[in-house]
This record gives structure tokens, sequence and C-alpha cells, in this order.
């Protein structure tokens, strides 16, 4: 790997090496670099001076002290054998959005395309343990917006995180997954193939050295860096006191929109996003609904109707032959599609017609619904709108 930002690699070693010191953060490492101009003579400066800085101890001075370049000079042997990289705040590929947060990180290391953290980014963040329901809407928006050009940012754990990444792949997208631990560790063991991909056609980013095991402390440093990098940030599904709720609320610390998928009120995991809408959070519908958080357009276009047949008094979507579906149905929803063409059903009646489960079909209709193709009625009735 070569310098950073014109550093050498032994000036870089040095930075990294510095970076490893329990309790030195970006400021402080800002503070170490200005006084004695280079990373390198920091790690050679006398105890004393360190320890005259304004917010250096003699406690911190002696662990500055104690550190090696040799430290930092694995770590960039290791991030050459992965094909990684670090990028210091000085670099040009450093992300803009990450310097401004409260707590900006001192570093990044990147695997994959390092480009991606400088394109707009919304996260998508939810719960673990998701509903079929979760998992629809996760899908429906991670595609959405990265369809749209936005690069879908998560945090690589088991359930919602994990759908999103997947699903901005899918189309064609690009996605950032944020990890709290180091390269070289693959947490949770089931996202393995998820990990190469990322690597493959989006970037995997994180704060920890390689081969750093996660750590409690490592997931709520992550979250922030997740809400830092984008521009709005999406719950979808979080029960209270989660994870994802961590992650809306660094959100707001850093200034930045929070959009909430809305859920059953019978359900703990929507229970999160139900109240952050009633706390004034923006609902998200459709990927349109994120986009124009962003400021960009795309609003999607559900269905195309032709204005014909439309009799006084018969509601949207009963009886209009002009109509077309979406192109992009799948088999389910375009069997769900031609169901309600005619007038609305009884979500009973959808199941027999179509001859799919129950729990296949209730997606599927929610899917459609957040696309704003159908519309739930009382009664568990659903139509075309």
């Amino acid at each position: 790997m070569a310098g950073v930002a014109g550093r050498s690699r032994d000036e870089v070693a040095a930075y990294l090496a510095l970076a490893q010191v329990p309790g030195i953060g970006a400021a402080r490492l800002r503070t170490l670099v200005a006084a004695f101009e280079s990373a390198a003579a920091a790690l050679r400066a006398p105890h004393g001076a360190i320890a005259a800085l304004p917010g250096f101890s003699r406690a911190a001075a002696t662990a500055i002290r104690a550190g090696a370049p040799r430290a930092g000079q694995d770590i960039l042997a290791e991030l050459d054998r992965l094909g990684a990289r670090v990028l210091l705040p000085d670099d040009p590929a450093f992300p803009t959005l990450l310097t401004e947060v409260p707590d900006p990180p001192a570093l990044l290391f990147a695997w994959g395309d390092p480009a991606l953290l400088s394109r707009p980014a919304a996260g998508i963040v939810g719960s673990r343990d998701h509903s079929p329901y979760g998992a629809a809407a996760a899908r429906l928006l991670a595609a959405g917006v990265a369809g749209a050009g936005v690069v879908v940012v998560s945090g690589m754990a088991r359930g919602i995180d994990a759908i999103a990444h997947a699903a901005a792949l899918d189309a064609g997208g690009a996605s950032v997954g944020i990890l709290g631990n180091g390269f070289g560790v693959i947490y949770p063991a089931v996202n393995r193939a998820l990990y190469e991909r990322m690597i493959a056609h989006g970037c995997l980013v994180t704060e920890l050295p390689p081969g750093e095991r996660p750590h409690a402390g490592a997931f709520p440093k992550r979250n922030r860096l997740i809400s830092g990098l984008a521009g709005v940030t999406v719950v979808i599904e979080a029960a209270p006191g989660s994870g994802a709720l961590i992650t809306a609320d660094c959100a707001l610390d850093q200034g930045r929109a929070v959009l909430a998928v809305p859920g059953p009120i019978t359900s703990l995991t929507s229970l999160g996003c139900n109240k952050l809408i009633q706390q004034g959070a923006k609902p998200a519908l459709a990927a349109a609904d994120i986009l124009e958080e962003l400021g960009l357009p795309g609003a999607l276009q559900g269905v195309t109707e032709e204005p014909s047949d439309v009799s006084p008094g018969r509601g949207p979507g009963v009886g209009l032959p002009g109509r077309t579906p979406p192109p992009d149905l799948s088999g389910l929803q375009r069997s769900l599609w031609d169901t309600l063409r005619s007038e609305p059903r009884h979500v009973d009646v959808l199941v027999a017609t179509v001859g799919a489960d129950t729990s296949a079909v209730l997606t599927a209709l929610t899917e459609l619904e957040m696309r704003g193709v159908v519309q739930q009625r009382p009664g568990m009735v659903f139509g075309l709108t």
C-alpha cells in the first residue's frame, strides 16, 4: 500500500500505531500530529512534552511512549494481504460527511470500492428478529433506492441489515456495510456469502484493525457511522431499546433525517417505528419518500392508469380494463393483481384463488401495498389503488 494523501508508508504505520493506543481518538491524534508535525515524531516525543499537551495526562503519555511503529506495519501488511486499505481524515477518499459528526472516526479501514463512501446514501436498519412484513419492506425500499443510484448503508447484522444489503446488490445497485469487527473476522458467520458479495460489488468499512473480534462497545460506535454516512436513516421494525433505534438517535444527534416504516400496533418489532412516527418521524411508505428526503428525483410510479372507463361512484381499482400492471411483478404479485383487477377481495378469497400459502400472499400484498399498487380496506379486504 502506498502512502495516504502524500504520507509515507512509515508515517501511516506510525499513525496506525498511535490510533491503537487506548483512549487516543480523532481529536487527540490531531493534537499529537499538529504538535510534533508527524505521527512518527509523536511516537518518539519526550514523555514530558506529550504530558504537557492540553488534554493529555502522564498516563496517556506513558501509553503513547509504549506504542511501536511495528504495530502499524503489521496492520498495513494484513491490509495488503486482504486487498483492503486505510483511509485517514486527510485522504481524498475519506467521506466528508463523517468529518462533520460529533465523534468523527480517526481512520477508516475500507475493503471494496471506497468511492461509494462519497455517494448519496440512505441508512436502512432494523430488527434481527423481523417479520415477513419487515423483510418485504426492507427488500422493497432497499431495491428502490439502490435502483435510483443511492448507496444503501447498513450494519451487516443478521436480519433486516443483511436483507437490505442483499436487495441493493440484487437490484444492481451499491451497498456499504459498517462492521463492528475487524476484517478477517466474519460476524455473524451466516453472512459469509454476503461478505464476499459486498467486497466484490460494494464496500465494507470498520474502525477496528484486522482480526479484531466484535465486542459490545463496538456496535454503538458502528451505529454512528451508519447514520453518519447517510443523508437519511430509515428504520424498519425495531423493538424498544434495539440497535436500530440507537442508530436513529445517532442520526438525530448528527442532524440527519430519520424515517420509519409503520407497522401493526400489535407487533413488538413495529413498536419502535410507530413511536418514532408518533414523535414526528416521516413515514417511509415507498422508496420515493427516501429519495425525496435526499433531495433526489425518482418517485416510483407503481401503476399506469387510463382515466377512461371510470364511472361515477366506482372506487379506484374497480373494473378498470385500461390499467396495466407494473412490469416487474413477481408471479404471485401478478396473480394477485389479475385477481383484484375486477373488484376488491377478502384475503381468504385471494389465498384460495391464487393457490399460495397465506403468509406468502400477505407478504406479496404488503409489497404491493408499499408500492402503492394495492390498498388494504377494512376487514382485510384488498383492492387496486
